[in-house]
């Protein structure tokens, strides 16, 4: 389905067409930076670390259950938060409530001793942090028009390699004292929420007539039957399946898969695994970002992101090895990169109304919150039954899976 021209998400720009407000693309950047510092962190190194002090012989199995189930609560929060966001008409209060709610969350989650008082935690941090995304994420089509959504894309996009590498780095800087970690990364996130509200006004929605609580469920759910929305669901599905699959395990990998160096600790491995990884995804994103702005094509992008991806999945299968995962890490961060930047603008352009785009979005995002739920449970049932290098070979047919999700898509070329 074609977005048409009347109520179409530049409608609701303040600002003259093809223009963005003042210091809009830091403060989307700095957000998102914060976001992902604290899901990688978190994600990557905190948490499985804590799980593996509390019961070393089931940590593979328990950081499933843990993850899966958290990510049960970010696939109905995230939704549930953007339509909020979208009947209040305003989505900094959200940012901020989500932002600050974060600093409990993290010193919660670092005070717990027990597999499931870390799952009530993780759920309470992943519940926060998804009311802080989706009103976050609904930014872009509120404030900036079509032609500049590759731009900010790409701002968001950058967010995601350097937060992750900040993350990453300040887990790894507190791998023995797992609750200042948390903590950290928590005050990040709340300090971001503060830096964006106080920056970024707000832009007022149209009035919108109230609908009945039925007709907003079939809605929310009718959204999907729209025909590129589903592919761009379905795209992006696959290849975060794909992608968590993997990266939820990489401390377990680099403990028990792959051949470390002498005197190389795998929390210090990650934590230069992620920043190498974060200077090629931003390359990727900026890069990706701008080119699909001046081409005005994001399938071809986004399509060869995913391919990019598969290949670098399947190098540590035939290499176990540290160099091996030197290369993994660099390719993977060059694919995810662009494959971020341009899928987020080609997403918007396929959102059927503008005065619904967070709770569109908010459903898009299960195709983010769906498959970390499935990606635990499969990969910790892969590593227990067969091993680490099934692993990847999963995550990459799920890549060239998301790649051929998008030929479909008729409104965005």
């Amino acid at each position: 389905m074609t977005v048409p021209e009347t109520g179409t998400t530049a409608d609701r720009f303040p600002a003259a067409p093809g223009t963005v407000g003042r210091g809009l693309l830091p403060l989307l950047f700095l957000g998102n930076a914060a976001m992902f510092a604290l899901y990688m962190g978190v994600g990557s190194v905190l948490l499985p670390l804590q799980i593996e002090h509390i019961d070393p012989s089931s940590k593979v199995t328990n950081l499933g259950i843990v993850a899966g189930v958290a990510a049960i609560f970010a696939t109905v929060c995230n939704p549930v938060a953007g339509a909020l966001s979208d009947h209040s008409g305003r989505r900094n209060p959200w940012i901020l409530g989500g932002g600050l709610a974060a600093i409990a969350a993290m010193a919660l989650l670092g005070s717990v001793h027990t597999v499931l008082l870390v799952a009530i935690a993780w759920c309470l941090g992943q519940a926060t942090m998804n009311v802080y995304q989706a009103a976050l994420t609904s930014v872009v089509p509120d404030r900036v028009p079509r032609s500049r959504r590759g731009a900010a894309s790409a701002a968001v996009g950058l967010g995601i390699p350097v937060g992750s590498a900040v993350g990453v780095v300040v887990a790894s800087a507190f791998s023995e004292h797992l609750r200042i970690g948390y903590l950290v990364l928590g005050l990040l996130v709340a300090a971001a929420a503060v830096l964006f509200t106080a920056g970024a006004r707000d832009v007022p929605p149209p009035p919108q007539e109230p609908s009945p609580l039925g007709s907003q469920v079939r809605m929310f759910l009718e959204v999907l039957r729209e025909h590129d929305f589903r592919w761009a669901f379905i795209g992006r599905a696959c290849l975060v399946l794909g992608y968590f699959a993997v990266t939820g395990y990489q401390l377990y990998i680099l403990q028990d898969h792959i051949h470390l160096p002498a005197g190389l600790k795998p929390e210090h491995a990650v934590a230069i695994l992620a920043p190498l990884g974060a200077v090629t995804m931003a390359i990727s994103t900026v890069t990706g970002g701008v080119l699909s702005d001046k081409f005005d094509r994001r399938k071809v992008f986004v399509a060869a992101a995913a391919v990019l991806a598969a290949i670098a999945l399947v190098i540590p299968v035939f290499s176990p090895t540290w160099p091996a995962m030197l290369v993994f890490a660099a390719l993977n961060g060059l694919a995810f990169g662009c494959f971020i930047a341009v899928d987020t603008a080609l997403v918007t352009m396929v959102l059927p109304k503008a005065e619904h785009a967070a709770r569109d979005l908010g459903v898009l995002n299960i195709a983010n919150a769906g498959p970390q739920i499935l990606a635990p449970f499969v990969a910790s049932a892969v590593v227990s039954l067969i091993g680490y290098t099934p692993l990847f070979l999963i995550g990459g047919a799920l890549a060239i899976l998301g790649a051929l999700a998008v030929a479909p898509i008729r409104s965005v070329r």
